[in-house]
């Protein structure tokens, strides 16, 4: 193997503090972290720009959901979802309102039933938390407004 030019070791650490730099910008762009209990979380995604480091983000989550109202022609993001995170033995690990259409969860691996309620109308899901992994759901609500066209 040939050693680095000292132009192609240059290109690969500017390369390299560029990476760095767009990691430490979508962090600045993520909401806060939260507990629920023992359990960090964070929610939100309202606006491009939150939304693009939130679904950068996920990868690094064990849990990621998502939730949206479908009406006839598209399916827009949803906010202010009551959530509610039980372990296998029933024991509730996380209670919270997403803040936009994400939530992040770092959960421990294992088998977990979440509910997803909005606007009155819940949604149940089991998950299945593998280590190093991680796990996505959606949750997608009809639109129940009739006075849409």
């Amino acid at each position: 193997m040939k050693p680095l030019t000292r132009k192609a070791a240059s290109a690969v650490i500017l390369a390299a503090l560029m990476a760095g730099g767009a990691l430490a910008q979508a962090g600045a762009l993520l909401p806060p972290v939260r507990h629920s209990g023992p359990v960090e979380y964070l929610s939100g995604g309202i606006g491009a720009d939150e939304s693009a480091a939130i679904q950068t983000a996920s990868k690094q989550w064990p849990l990621t959901l998502e939730f949206a109202i479908k009406d006839r022609q598209r399916a827009d993001f949803a906010a202010d979802v009551k959530v509610r995170i039980r372990d296998a033995r029933g024991n509730e690990v996380l209670q919270a309102t997403s803040e936009g259409p994400f939530l992040l969860a770092r959960l421990a691996p294992g088998s977990y039933a979440v509910e997803a309620t909005l606007a009155g109308q819940a949604q149940h899901r089991q998950v299945n938390v593998k280590a190093g992994q991680s796990s996505r759901q959606m949750f997608l609500w009809e639109d129940t407004d009739k006075s849409k066209p």
